[in-house]
Parts: structure tokens; sequence; C-alpha cells
């Protein structure tokens, strides 16, 4: 099995600690808009937030699969998700919203935008991707360090999850006829979305 050398993964430990951190202030900011929205504007426009720090096992397997050296400095330069929020919001709508948030927060750097929303990857994926700076500040230095965020409905999870086991069932090869079940389910899921906003928007009419 590919693994750090002993004196890599005390290297890596260091910058794990340093991804944790922009993380948790990330999370921190998330969830002040969270509350926020829910108690003092009345959307709720987030579902629940999620997180995740790569495992040393993972980023030493995605490094050889790029073709790096297997060192803690490759992967703090080479990987753009080390630090990973999951951002699960009630409709497709809301993804834009809180994208717009994400773009007005102070201290936030957006290096990328990835729209798979409105323009699906061929295996029918759907989900919101953003890579951001998080500045840290530690050991007397401010260092801007980078976390992947994805913003996507419950549904869209939902399938995420489906194909990514038959990806790992499959060893990555998905048989065709399960794929293309895959996408027709990725599209239904698409169309209930946007059937289940318009409901929400009609019962949110009548209540006015």
């Amino acid at each position: 099995m590919v693994k750090f050398s002993d004196e890599e993964f005390v290297k890596l430990r260091r910058v794990l600690a340093i991804y944790e951190w922009a993380m948790e202030a990330l999370l921190t900011k998330l969830n002040i808009v969270h509350e926020d929205l829910r108690e003092f504007q009345g959307k709720d426009a987030i579902d629940y937030i999620a997180s995740r720090i790569k495992t040393p096992e993972s980023i030493a397997k995605k490094l050889q699969n790029l073709g790096k050296e297997i060192t803690a400095a490759n992967a703090q330069n080479s990987l753009f998700d080390i630090a990973g929020i999951r951002i699960i919001c009630p409709f497709a709508k809301d993804i834009y919203f809180l994208a717009d948030i994400l773009r007005s927060m102070p201290d936030v750097n957006i290096l990328s935008e990835k729209d798979y929303v409105s323009s699906p990857k061929p295996s029918g994926y759907r989900s919101y991707h953003l890579i951001i700076e998080v500045p840290v500040f530690f050991s007397g230095k401010t260092e801007n360090i980078i976390v992947e965020i994805q913003i996507r409905t419950e549904a869209m999870n939902f399938w995420a999850t489906l194909e990514h086991k038959a990806r790992y069932k499959y060893s990555g090869d998905i048989p065709k006829h399960l794929s293309d079940e895959l996408v027709t389910i990725a599209d239904k899921i698409a169309e209930l979305d946007n059937r289940m906003f318009l409901i929400h928007e009609i019962i949110s009419l009548i209540n006015s």
C-alpha cells in the first residue's frame, strides 16, 4: 500500500492541522450564515453542513495517481481538496444564493468555481464546487489555506453517494447499462428538485 515515509508523515500531520484550522474558520462563518438566515431572515437555505479532512492514505493515493512524489509539500501544493465542506440545501435555487453569499464574505478568496448544476458531468453528477482560500494565522504568520466547498441538494447528494458506491464496486469502470440508468435517475432527480421548489413557492404565496 502506498504511504508517506515516517519523516514526511510527521510533516503531513502539521499540514493537516493547518487545514483543519482553515476548515474550522470557514465553518464558523457558514454556521453564522446558517443561524442568521434561519433565526432572523426566515430563510431555510441550508439543511446541514458536513466537513472532512482527507486521510493520509487517501492523500498518498491521489498523489500517486497524479504522478507526484509522496511528500507533505506536494500534498499542499498539488491538491485542492484536502479540506472539504459540503453544504446541503433544500432546493437547487438555494445553491446559487449560497454561492453569492460565499463570494461576498470578507477574508475569503475564491480561486475557482465549477457549476455542475446547470452543466452536469456526463455521468449525471450535479453539484456546485468552489475552491476557496482562507487566511489562517499561526506561528506568528498568516498563510492562505485552500478549502473545497460543494453545494448541493439532498437529492443530488443521495445520487452522488449511490454513484460513488457503484464506482467503487466496479473499480471505476461502471457497466454501460448501469451508468445509463444513473444518468436517467440524475435527470429525474433534477426534475423533482425543480417541481418541489415550485410547490414550495406556491405554498409560500398561499401563506403570505
